[in-house]
């Protein structure tokens, strides 16, 4: 069992083990280093399958970084140290004969911001697919659709398909970068605030798409918005800075983490939960 003292309440914060119970992501001791200094320290979660795992905590807190550890993608960022581990079916992927495409396939990931390429969107959803080369071309029609059909945007593009995909709104770009990372059919999909710039009509769209995406995926979601949190996840993370670095300070299910939350804002929740400190 890994665990946590919450510096605000005192509190255990738990990731709790079962030995009847596979876990599909697992993080040990991680660490990710900026020079001399911690971004995140020592933590351990415990991500069961087919479920949406929230991630929230204030600004700075490290997130995103953790989010980007998951798969690998924290390479890509000069300058960090990871230490610790990251298992992926009691596997580490960070193990020297890991392929990182494969396994970037595998754990899809989903922006805060719509990262969609200056092509068609039949290019921008067959992107991965085509690059890693284990599709025939002549499928990669009914690959889109099928993504696009998944991503709740097929009816919508169906007959642009040659379009440039600029031309579409934001909330269609982010469904369509939805559906090129469903297109390689990953069995977890992180995603980094995937509504924060969308409008409430999208943001509800993104949002049933995730509750239907469990039935057969894991969600890890990073999301700033307690009232999200409480409407799609199973089951809650919370990182705040400590020592000048992102810990795990809870982990819990979410409607016995948020249960009692007031508001919105993940920033104005933990700055009450600071307030309602006894004093020692």
């Amino acid at each position: 069992m890994a665990e946590s003292t919450d510096p605000f309440l005192g509190a255990k914060g738990v990731a709790s083990h079962s030995t009847d119970v596979r876990f599909v992501l697992e993080t040990r001791g991680l660490t990710v280093r900026a020079g001399g200094r911690d971004l995140l320290r020592a933590v351990n979660l415990s991500i069961a399958p087919q479920q949406v795992f929230g991630i929230i905590g204030p600004s700075g807190a490290g997130k995103s970084t953790l989010l980007k550890c998951l798969n690998r993608l924290i390479e890509l960022t000069p300058g960090l140290r990871v230490s610790g581990d990251v298992r992926f079916h009691q596997e580490s992927i960070y193990a020297a004969n890991m392929d990182v495409d494969s396994l970037r396939a595998r754990i899809g990931i989903l922006f805060q911001q719509p990262v969609v390429f200056p092509k068609s969107i039949l290019q921008n959803v067959i992107f991965g697919t085509r690059h890693l080369g284990k599709v025939p071309r002549k499928e990669w029609p009914d690959v889109a659709e099928r993504a696009l059909r998944e991503a709740a945007l097929w009816d919508e593009v169906k007959d642009r398909l040659r379009e440039s995909a600029l031309l579409l709104s934001v909330g269609q770009q982010q469904r369509l970068c939805l559906a090129r990372t469903l297109a390689v059919d990953p069995e977890v999909i992180l995603m980094d605030e995937p509504t924060s710039a969308l409008d409430p009509k999208s943001t509800e769209a993104i949002e049933e798409l995730i509750l239907q995406f469990k039935q057969r995926r894991t969600i890890v979601l990073v999301t700033h918005n307690l009232a999200q949190a409480r409407r799609v996840t199973d089951h809650v993370a919370c990182i705040a800075v400590h020592d000048g670095a992102g810990q795990l300070i809870d982990c819990a299910p979410g409607d016995e983490l948020l249960g009692d939350a007031q508001g919105d804002e993940v920033t104005a929740y933990f700055e009450s939960r600071k307030r309602s400190k006894p004093e020692p």
